[in-house]
């Protein structure tokens, strides 16, 4: 199963998304939305579980802070927040150990990365929505086997298409 992993797109639906995720089975946006409608332009893609982010007013939004879905036997939590300040967030580590998931996907810092932790895959996309600071815009996918999950980065241009 391939997943296509977004966040922070702070309202903007760059069109280079439509080429990325051609075929995904599955969209994970990891929050900070924004306005507008990128999760009616992802769903017309793939369907789309998203959680909502600071920019969003986490629950003011109607969009929940976080999900747990289950793809291919794998449990996969959806937050925006998991880091901060370059460390684990208290919140996230009890996130982590309530949902007991084998990936955790996460947004907020603008910096895509991927790492175990515990047998764990935390994986942020990076920041999708417009350039700010010095951090690339990206994009991610998972596959996801029976037995496997593999993960990777695909890098925007400066400037959405």
């Amino acid at each position: 199963m391939r997943i296509g992993v977004i966040s922070d797109t702070h309202g903007l639906f760059d069109r280079a998304i439509l080429r990325h995720f051609s075929g995904v089975d599955h969209i994970l946006h990891a929050g900070d939305i924004g306005r507008g409608d990128v999760l009616a332009q992802l769903q017309r893609i793939a369907p789309v579980t998203a959680v909502s982010g600071n920019v969003d007013g986490f629950e003011a939004s109607g969009v929940p802070v976080e999900q747990l879905v289950e793809l291919v036997g794998h449990r996969i939590a959806i937050t925006h927040r998991l880091y901060e300040g370059g460390r684990l967030t208290k919140d996230g580590m009890d996130l982590l150990a309530r949902l007991r998931p084998a990936v955790c996907v996460y947004g907020h810092t603008h910096q895509p990365k991927a790492e175990w932790r515990d047998g764990v895959l935390l994986f942020n996309p990076g920041s999708a929505g417009p350039k700010r600071f010095h951090l690339p815009r990206a994009v991610g996918v998972l596959l996801l086997g029976h037995d496997s999950v593999e993960s990777r980065h695909i890098l925007l241009a400066d400037r959405a298409e």
